[in-house]
């Protein structure tokens, strides 16, 4: 077995099981020569489970397996340099980059560099952007920094994100920083399996429930009839059954499988950030997980928000936020006591991530309990049914029962009539442009075996925190909270609109745009600057992180007005949101959802700007 890293010190009590979980570098058992740790350990970059910081103009990164463990059984990473996560870049606006990254697997690898604006040669996407950097070849990548924040990258061939193949990025300004702090620290969260990805996809592919620990129990039906009556609860469970999904399904993985990392370090491993009293500390935080969505809080502290995908905010004051993978989020936070837990619990509640602020090395505060579940609402599955409310409870049942004796089969096979429109060319006529229009337009590619179910009235609620953050006594940060200041990049108003669905069917574990997986699927185009309005329809009773490469999306209100600018939007179950494109940048893109197996399953377009 490869020697322990040298820069591991297990803490007095631990378990051996306890030990491995907080292995340094997040569990990586080689990587960075002896020599290249002592040196950056010298200089103060290396501590437990960060990531060397590389800065300047010009990088060396390569990519290579390592051996890991995490849980007390022995794997292998996809790790940059040997290091998990990879090593932070930094940058400075206005300056151009050339980073060499070398292959060293057995098989052809990349880097996207996520949320940065550059030619689309150097995207990183392998059969759209290039051909991939095959084994031991070395690509290089080159373009000029025009934005500033915090950013990162990750894999874009197969699934090695999902073994550890991502990195921080922090992009300094050309000029002084917009945002003031004492210390400034990167925590990036994502999640670990010890399965090969394969075959869990597999899994699920042949049951797309495999991983839900949370499956409805006899024990759940009672109190449903003891809380709600007999007729209400029976009709719960026809209307579920009949849908052919859970009202649990939150998420495709969970802890049955998933470890659930901070810097690349267990919860037991227990990763620290440091501070002095007094300081304003920033927390740069990073959702690269595959799989999870995190609901982000510190018990004692409120966290100003006030930069988010990149792009400054205006500051908002919260308890808690929730970010899917592929958003970043930075908070300020002014520490008081000696400790305080970093508690990134996962949406379906089976398990965390967490990490320590603190004021030395070794300090612990108290760990919360996971919240309860919440099951999915009949808001989530059909819209604006309950109109629009995310707390009427008491509506939702009496809908429920009213529901009682309807005949869901008929709606998988509705003929919705001139709603079935051809989404083939991925353009709709939309009247007035003043705003986003609400009719669902649904393709004909929606109605086959790729699509379970069609929501006709989907919700723009864009103040709705989402399914297990509603009523939970914490103020939760919106997609109607977040505000650009500097407001639109373009003036302009939409010349058109495209409108894509978000599509898919649980029990076949098929994900899609428009019905459409992306092997049977043609190119969004979009004309060389113009201005697009995009809708995104969820159908599906799952929660989308959808990534648009190479162009801002400026997220706008369900009345037309510029609310702020990103380059991950999380699109909720029976939910519809629009946000403006200037399709300012030639080439070809990638267009995806995030949570990697629904983007591999078939969630993905190429668009093409010409």
């Amino acid at each position: 077995m490869a020697p322990r890293n040298p820069l591991v010190f297990p803490s007095a009590g631990l378990s051996r099981r306890r030990f491995v979980q907080g292995l340094t570098a997040g569990g990586v058992l080689s990587g960075l020569s002896l020599p290249a740790m002592k040196a950056l350990a010298q200089a103060g970059q290396l501590s437990r489970g960060t990531a060397p910081v590389l800065r300047g103009n010009t990088f060396d990164l390569v990519i290579a397996e390592s051996p890991v463990n995490f849980t007390g059984q022995p794997g292998v990473a996809t790790t940059i340099n040997g290091s998990l996560p990879a090593p932070t870049l930094r940058w400075r606006e206005g300056e151009e980059v050339t980073i060499r990254v070398t292959n060293r697997l057995r098989e052809a690898t990349s880097i996207h560099w996520h949320g940065i604006i550059l030619p689309y040669q150097m995207d990183g996407v392998p059969g759209i952007s290039f051909p991939g950097i095959a084994p031991g070849a070395t690509f290089t990548y080159r373009f000029k920094v025009q934005q500033s924040g915090s950013y990162w990258y990750h894999s874009h061939s197969g699934f090695q994100e999902l073994t550890g193949m991502y990195g921080a990025i922090i992009i300094d300004p050309a000029g002084p920083q917009t945002i003031q702090a004492d210390r400034d620290h990167v925590l990036l969260f994502s999640d670990w399996t010890d399965e090969d990805p394969m075959r869990v996809f597999a899994k699920l592919k042949a049951q797309g429930n495999y991983y839900n620990y949370n499956q409805p129990t006899a024990i759940d039906f009672f109190r449903d009839v003891s809380r709600d009556g007999l007729q209400v609860s029976l009709a719960k469970r026809k209307m579920w059954n009949e849908m052919r999904m859970s009202p649990t399904d939150l998420a495709d993985l969970s802890a049955q499988t998933l470890t659930y990392l901070a810097n690349g370090v267990t919860p037991a491993g227990n990763w620290t950030a440091l501070f002095k009293a007094g300081e304003r500390v920033r927390l740069r935080m990073v959702n690269g997980a595959g799989n999870t969505f995190y609901d982000v809080r510190i018990p004692g502290l409120k966290l100003k928000v006030v930069h988010v995908d990149g792009v400054d905010i205006e500051p908002i004051t919260v308890d808690e936020f929730r970010f899917g993978p592929g958003e970043t989020i930075d908070v300020i936070v002014e520490p008081r006591d000696d400790a305080y837990t970093i508690f990134a619990q996962a949406m379906d509640r089976t398990g965390y991530a967490r990490a320590t602020l603190a004021v030395r090395e070794g300090l612990q505060a108290p760990v919360p309990a996971l919240d309860p579940v919440q099951w999915l609402t009949m808001a989530d599955m059909m819209g604006s049914m309950d109109h629009g409310s995310a707390e009427g409870e008491s509506m939702e049942m009496t809908a429920m029962a009213g529901m009682a004796g309807m005949d869901h089969s008929a709606m998988q096979g509705m003929n919705h009539g001139a709603m079935a429109m051809d989404h083939s060319k991925h353009a709709a006529a939309a009247g007035s442009l003043a705003i986003p229009s609400t009719l669902a337009r649904h393709a004909r590619t929606e109605y086959g075996a790729s699509t379970d179910m069609r929501v006709d009235m989907a919700r723009t609620n864009l103040d709705d925190p989402g399914i297990g953050l509603r009523n939970n006594g914490r103020r939760v940060l919106t997609l109607a909270d977040l505000h650009t200041p500097s407001g639109p990049m373009d003036s302009r108003g939409p010349e058109r609109e495209v409108e894509l669905h978000l599509t898919g069917n649980m029990e076949r574990y098929t994900w899609s745009l428009d019905g459409l997986e992306f092997g049977n699927s043609t190119p969004v185009h979009f004309r060389h600057n113009e201005r697009v309005r995009v809708i995104l329809h969820n159908d599906t009773m799952m929660t989308h992180p959808m990534h648009l490469h190479g162009m801002w999306s400026e997220l706008e209100s369900p009345d037309g007005k510029f609310l702020a600018r990103r380059h991950t939007l999380p699109v909720q179950p029976a939910q519809r949101i629009s946000f403006l494109v200037t399709a300012d940048a030639l080439g070809r893109w990638a267009w995806h959802c995030h949570l990697m197996f629904h983007m591999d399953a078939g969630m993905f377009r190429e668009v093409v700007v010409s």
